[in-house]
């Protein structure tokens, strides 16, 4: 190799090579972008030829895949999980259909993003919540084995921070921390500097903590139902086992579900107002993450029983001890005990106070 090859090859930066082709798309931008952690930075654009060619380099360093976003105009049109070096040919439609060669981890990707499109597509299909959930656990179970049968592949990231909707992780279980540690463990010994596995990181320790803090409470001394520890309105501590009340309705609830701020207005409100002096409590635990909007509804509808949020959403682990799977969800604890039977409407409810609230 002579000189100037030499001096070029050690001055080259670090990069992966994207050539792709925009079908019948000629003289069109296409959008690079970059997943930093949770948001997109958008990178660069590229014109099409007149044959819908185009190419880019993306800097790259080594031991730090990146992952990498083709748009054409609002539409993703394709998915990419690069490292250094990578020579990726991508071939798609103005829609995003297409194909990937020359990147293992971005085919790999490219199936993941797939099927969790599809399970996305099966479960708003879904004519109940029966249907709904066993969708559900299907897709969480392939998830789990994706992650087990792929340790040291990047693309276990976005698998293990997949979200059914805001409030709702699709690994939400608190021994879910189990997964994350085994994939961290893993990932770590490849690509100890990526930012990828710095977040992942994070997230583990934070899911451990709570795991660390289910475990204690199975350590407790045992009660008829679990207990709840969490901050209140004006961020004091609460405990759903300091209630000394015969009756506590457990009301699991966000203020971005209207069905459950109705609940709060036209039948907890009467019934509270009924029964509160006979020794009823209500002790309502948001769901929601933004603690500013829970509160602000608190204070509008003027909820006067017990309050809590922690802030954490569907990953709460309050949600996870009552196997919290929809919203609003409530259990009715009398005397001390969890009432084992289901109870629907206002009228069922009194019926079941009368009983013991006299």
């Amino acid at each position: 190799m002579g000189l100037c090859a030499l001096l070029a090859a050690a001055c080259a930066k670090p990069s992966a090579r994207i050539d792709g082709t925009l079908t019948d798309a000629p003289g069109r931008q296409v959008i690079v972008k970059l997943l930093d952690i949770n948001n997109y930075e958008v990178l660069d654009s590229v014109k099409t030829d007149a044959a819908g060619k185009y190419s880019y380099k993306v800097p790259v360093q080594k031991g730090q895949p990146e992952f990498v976003y083709l748009y054409y105009g609002d539409t993703k049109i394709s998915s990419l999980l690069l490292q250094e070096g990578d020579q990726v040919k991508v071939v798609t439609d103005t829609l995003g259909r297409g194909t990937v060669v020359g990147s293992i981890e971005s085919e790999r990707l490219q199936e993941v993003e797939r099927k969790f499109a599809e399970f996305l597509r099966e479960a708003e299909r879904a004519e109940d919540n029966a249907t709904a959930n066993r969708a559900y656990v299907q897709y969480y179970r392939d998830a789990v084995k994706y992650v087990m049968s792929n340790p040291f592949s990047l693309t276990v990231v976005p698998v293990l921070f997949q979200n059914v909707n805001p409030d709702l992780p699709v690994f939400s279980q608190i021994t879910d921390a189990i997964h994350f540690r085994n994939a961290l463990d893993s990932l770590s010994t490849v690509y100890p500097d990526s930012k990828y596995v710095k977040a992942l990181e994070r997230e583990t320790t934070r899911r451990e903590g709570i795991l660390g803090f289910d475990a204690k409470l199975a350590m407790a001394p045992e009660t008829d139902y679990p207990d709840i520890k969490s901050k209140d309105i004006n961020g004091n501590d609460v405990s759903l086992s300091a209630l000394d009340s015969k009756a506590i309705i457990l009301f699991f609830w966000t203020v971005t579900d209207p069905e459950s701020k109705i609940l709060n207005q036209e039948t907890y409100k009467p019934v509270y107002e009924d029964y509160h002096d006979k020794g009823l409590e209500i002790f309502a635990v948001s769901l929601d993450t933004d603690k500013a909007a829970w509160a602000g509804v608190v204070k509008s509808q003027e909820l006067p029983w017990v309050n809590v949020n922690d802030g954490l959403g569907a990953a709460s682990p309050a949600a996870t001890l009552y196997n919290v799977t929809s919203l609003p969800q409530a259990y009715l604890i009398l005397d001390g005990k969890i009432l084992d039977r289901r109870i629907e409407g206002e009228k069922a409810l009194r019926r079941e106070l009368d009983k013991v609230l006299k």
